[in-house]
């Protein structure tokens, strides 16, 4: 069922019928709407004036291609799940099978507890228990907001309950569009200086200035890429980074991010339902086995807390 169609006016009431990733919590202004939900607090859906800019999925599927969900406490992933603690092996569940990582953090198959709720705005929380490979209490927030311009503002928060310091990198992982218009007629852009060099396993080695072949500042056609790639030294202004997706009519959508998410990461997938490509647009304070190279990695202390912003806006 498509996520505009009227039965997801009754998307909230938990009797109403039953959704593979929980409740779904619905927002509303304007012509702007937002579903998230229950499960990995993660972005089903958003539109403005119908018109769809986030991928999306049916009711009874789990996000695809990890569409929308947000990524706690590390993103992306960590070589062979293991890392080390104060010299001490941690050893985490291999979830990436095919590729032998640890993936997307813990809490991808959570699900996310309802904390405040606003007209305009939603707060979900769930926590990270200790356990064999990250031995931390911690928790995640993440709050939702359609703001005055009818953009959607997204702020990830992650609070420290434990007695030590617990090592983190926060992430989302939304897939952007512009409608019904080919993604392949689409040319995006993304104002990063520097890739990241990855081998098979995705892991990265190395870094170096992005080149011709990557190079997204001056915008290139989707129809003519295929990367899976992380990129840093992001070009901010005002203390953003926005990476857009344009259409030759002048319309675009955008991912913005905050300078708490200096890492980006980009997938042009040609394996996501029922689309010839997608793109995903994955903001991130930190790349992909940050855990053992320390890059991107940040340390918060007992009582601690720590926030990233990033969002959707729309020029239609």
């Amino acid at each position: 069922m498509h996520p505009d169609s009227p039965s997801y006016a009754d998307a909230h009431d938990a009797e109403s019928r039953r959704y593979a990733t929980g409740r779904q919590f619905e927002l509303r202004r304007g012509d702007a709407l937002a579903v998230v939900t229950e499960l990995a607090a993660g972005l089903r859906l958003f539109s403005r004036s119908g018109i769809q800019l986030t991928e999306s999925y049916s009711d009874d599927e789990i996000p695809p291609g990890a569409t929308g969900i947000t990524l706690a406490p590390w993103a992306n992933r960590i070589e062979g799940g293991v890392w080390y603690l104060n010299g001490k092996k941690q050893q985490l569940d291999i979830t990436e099978v095919s590729r032998g990582n640890a993936s997307h953090g813990l809490l991808r198959n959570a699900s996310y507890c309802l904390m405040e709720e606003s007209e305009f705005s939603i707060t979900l929380e769930a926590t990270i228990f200790p356990q064999h490979g990250y031995p931390f209490l911690v928790r995640h927030q993440v709050r939702y907001e359609l703001d005055e311009s009818l953009a959607l503002r997204v702020a990830q928060t992650l609070v420290n309950d434990s007695h030590s310091a617990a090592p983190f990198v926060l992430g989302a992982h939304p897939y952007l569009r512009l409608g019904d218009t080919p993604l392949e007629e689409l040319v995006l852009t993304v104002p990063a200086a520097t890739r990241l060099l990855a081998d098979e396993k995705l892991i990265p080695r190395n870094a170096e200035p992005v080149g011709i072949d990557f190079d997204l500042r001056e915008g290139r056609q989707v129809s003519g890429l295929k990367i899976d790639v992380a990129y840093t030294d992001l070009e901010f202004d005002g203390g953003t980074a926005r990476h857009v997706l344009s259409a030759s009519d002048g319309r675009t959508v955008s991912l913005e991010q905050d300078e708490n998410c200096s890492y980006v990461h980009v997938f042009v997938s040609e394996t996501f339902p029922g689309r010839e490509k997608a793109v995903a647009i994955e903001p991130m304070t930190g790349p992909a086995n940050a855990f053992n190279s320390g890059d991107g990695l940040r340390w918060l202390a007992p009582g601690e807390s720590f926030m990233m912003n990033w969002g959707i806006t729309a020029s239609l």
